[in-house]
């Protein structure tokens, strides 16, 4: 897995900031923000998602508040092939097996 930084809170103080970055193997979005707090959680799950499917956060989940001056640093689905592209051609460039130059 290799991430790339893709943005962090404008204005940061020097810790406990909204961070986001992309795994540039897979495409996943890696997301550090503040926990949703449980009025939040709980009208989440009020509005449920799709019909049958629990609203329960699993153990393994959290469910996180994104600021809206964050949404500038998610790419587009267009930008993120690209990224993981670069990448891809990036570790392909370093070890061409000898052919450099043919």
């Amino acid at each position: 897995m290799a991430l790339k930084f893709l943005g962090i809170w404008p204005n940061t103080p020097d810790d406990g900031s909204p961070t986001i970055w992309l795994d540039d193997t897979t495409g996943d979005l890696i997301i550090q923000s503040w926990k949703a707090d449980q009025p939040t959680i709980r009208a989440a799950q009020e509005v449920g998602s799709v019909p049958g499917h629990s609203t329960d956060v699993p153990e393994h989940e959290t469910v996180i508040r994104l600021p809206a001056n964050m949404l500038q640093f998610i790419p587009r689905p267009e930008d993120v092939a690209s990224m993981c592209d670069d990448a891809s051609n990036e570790d392909d460039s370093e070890d061409d097996g000898g052919n450099s130059g043919t």
